[in-house]
């Protein structure tokens, strides 16, 4: 009897300890009563999930101290961990219940990056948020890495959804999700099917599968070029079947002057230049500046990395948004900037959908302005959205 005892009082030692770790207070914030969280409860919600202090904080983007940001793992439906950053507003209270909303994005990105900036951005507006690493990416866990998935990159928003809307200071009726550049499609595609998502928004869209498949607007492959891309993939795969590894590729991949497709070939080849060309592209200084620049993080494939060669082949056979009609009654809102190559994405999805919906096109901004320029991101705007829309 001593023996159970003495495990009954462990037991609730380890569920206390548990419960303010989760939500990442120590000493005086919890000694009121009034403050005391049901560590029982909690933990049950919990299964699957954790939260710690944000030890190693590698962000590349202004923090805000007065923003309290913890670490957060939890599992997606294929038993995948993914992890993440949670954003808790200034004067956070346990009593509360707040609204929230899940980030991710761009394509290639991490937490530390853009989206991180805009889970930070929205906290200060009154939410709690999430910025997380899809599958395969950054901290986030899977057998291989450096691999995307249209389907597993979606099924990752309503994962986070699971993880936000368990948390006992987080009223689950009122989530919304957020994708930033290539994360905006599977967003967008959670949202029309996970009617727990009460609101999305985007910015700097880029509908992968549309881009993958089919290129860019106005130089899209024609059948013949699409035909050769395949191909391409189809040899690829059959390395990467003989070798059992994955091999590095352009997960948009392009053509060169002969109609070939273009290999990613060299040991420790990037997805971009480690040193630009002479008169470079605009598009590609953007994305050189940011990723390389002012925004390099190590774990980002954009920034350190490439993606594996067959990582085209789901966006291939999938359409990112296919059923973006039925996303009405909820609300979508698309940012975009007048000077983004990106624009169209947004555009076209803005065609498409139902109200209620909102296309805000920013002055003078590019694609990648949107990522992480202040004044070019019209965060109020974005806040108002989400309040209208899940209160706070």
């Amino acid at each position: 009897m001593k023996n159970a005892s003495r495990t009954r009082k462990l037991m609730k030692s380890v569920a206390l300890s548990l419960a303010l770790a989760v939500v990442g207070f120590a000493g005086a914030a919890f000694a009121a009563p009034a403050n005391q969280i049901d560590a029982a409860k909690l933990v049950s919600q919990m299964k699957n999930s954790s939260v710690t202090e944000l030890t190693n904080d590698t962000r590349v983007f202004k923090t805000d101290k007065k923003i309290q940001t913890k670490m957060v793992r939890f599992t997606n439906r294929y038993g995948i961990e993914v992890a993440g950053h949670m954003y808790l507003p200034e004067n956070f209270d346990a009593n509360k219940k707040y609204a929230a909303i899940v980030f991710s994005g761009p394509f290639g990105a991490v937490k530390e990056q853009s989206s991180g900036l805009y889970a930070q951005e929205m906290a200060k507006r009154g939410f709690v948020t999430v910025a997380f690493d899809c599958s395969f990416t950054g901290e986030s866990g899977g057998n291989v890495h450096d691999v995307a998935s249209p389907d597993i990159f979606t099924e990752d928003f309503s994962a986070a959804v699971d993880f936000v809307g368990l948390l006992p200071f987080v009223d689950k009726e009122r989530v919304g999700a957020m994708g930033i550049c290539g994360l905006s499609g599977p967003a967008i595609t959670a949202a029309t099917n996970d009617v727990r998502i009460k609101a999305v928004a985007t910015s700097a869209m880029y509908d992968m599968s549309d881009s993958i498949r089919n290129h860019y607007e106005g130089d899209y492959y024609t059948p013949a070029q699409r035909e050769t891309v395949k191909k391409y993939l189809a040899d690829m795969r059959w390395q990467e079947a003989e070798l059992g590894k994955t091999l590095p590729g352009y997960h948009e991949v392009g053509l060169d002057k002969d109609g070939n497709a273009v290999h990613a070939t060299g040991e420790g080849v990037t997805l971009l230049p480690n040193k630009l060309p002479d008169n470079p592209d605009p598009v590609l200084k953007g994305f050189f500046d940011y990723y390389k620049g002012r925004a390099f993080h190590p774990r980002a494939i954009n920034s350190n990395g490439i993606w594996s060669s067959t990582t085209p082949y789901g966006f291939f056979n999938f359409d990112l948004t296919a059923h973006v009609e039925e996303l009405s009654p909820r609300p979508l809102m698309l940012i975009t900037g007048d000077k983004a190559h990106s624009r169209y994405h947004s555009e076209n999805v803005y065609k498409r959908a139902q109200e209620p919906k909102e296309l805000v096109v920013m002055p003078g901004a590019t694609h990648t302005d949107l990522y992480d320029i202040y004044d070019k991101i019209p965060f109020d705007k974005l806040g108002a959205f989400f309040e209208k829309y899940l209160g706070k």
